[in-house]
């Protein structure tokens, strides 16, 4: 869960997934939780998209988001 010093970070990671998502077709990507450089998102991917696997969807996503917010360390995957 994020906590009260840490909701503008939590916004603007979510503002920066939002510029990822739509090249990430059909799949979803929901931020869970942002806390101590890690970011925590689910991702639930689709039936009909070209077979994007999790670990690249996480990986395009952390790619951006360390670029624009240094202070993250990781960006990891989480169960449903």
């Amino acid at each position: 869960m994020k906590t009260q010093g840490e909701d503008g970070l939590f916004d603007k990671v979510e503002q920066t997934i939002a510029k990822v998502r739509p090249a990430l077709g059909a799949n979803i990507v929901e931020l869970v939780d942002v806390s101590d450089g890690i970011v925590r998102v689910q991702v639930i991917l689709s039936s009909c998209s070209a077979g994007m696997p999790e670990q690249m969807i996480v990986s395009l996503i952390e790619e951006q988001v360390k670029d624009e917010l240094p202070e993250i360390r990781e960006v990891v995957a989480v169960g449903s």
